[in-house]
């Protein structure tokens, strides 16, 4: 059972901090509140289909500087960026360090909401497809180095007659690769198994 998404709010203003966690609540999202960005870091809390709301004039590291530091530790979380002093430059500089969203103050509930999310669907999505991915991995580990060289070319299209002649074997003990490939990799049909293939490639 995957874990509930939290939200951190990130804000040194404490009534922005109660009013955000609020509305959280009331929408039955799991919240987090810190006071700074060196209060959130010192903490180091899961981040695992997690999302940061974070303002961006802070004493001590900006919201920014907090993208920046999150990115430098591989961090891959959606961070939510408001801020009263919006301008475009800063806009700029917060899509480049790679922010999910810019909202200024004062936003709308239902936009903060709406942004929030998305974030979060965003991230449940990348950690099922990582999940994924990795479950591809195992099963072709699993797999011998022949196993491994006849799933190659049935994921090329090749015909058995075709792999066999490739790798100086029967078509016959082809078909019995094929088949312990198909059972170790779980794949019901060939296109199942390029499937497979193909996310095993990605990323």
């Amino acid at each position: 059972m995957a874990t509930d998404p939290m939200v951190y709010v990130i804000d040194d203003d404490e009534a922005a901090r109660h009013s955000l966690e609020f509305l959280l609540d009331c929408a039955e999202i799991r919240v987090r509140t810190f006071p700074s960005a060196d209060a959130f870091l010192a903490a180091s809390p899961p981040l695992a289909g997690a999302c940061i709301v974070t303002d961006v004039r802070m004493p001590g590291r900006s919201g920014i500087e907090l993208v920046e530091e999150m990115t430098r530790r591989g961090a891959s979380v959606p961070v939510i960026v408001i801020t009263g002093h919006a301008d475009v430059p800063l806009a700029i500089q917060a899509m480049h360090a790679g922010v999910a969203d810019f909202i200024e103050k004062p936003f709308d509930d239902e936009v903060m909401l709406a942004s929030i999310r998305k974030a979060l669907a965003r991230q449940a999505d990348s950690a099922a497809s990582h999940a994924e991915r990795q479950q591809v991995l195992d099963r072709i580990a699993s797999l011998s180095g022949r196993e491994r060289e006849v799933m190659e070319g049935l994921a090329r299209g090749d015909a058995n007659k075709a792999i066999a002649f490739d790798l100086g074997i029967s078509a016959r003990t082809v078909e019995v690769y094929r088949a312990n490939v198909m059972l170790k990799m779980q794949a019901k049909t060939l296109s199942d198994l390029v499937r497979m293939v193909t996310t095993a490639r990605l990323g």
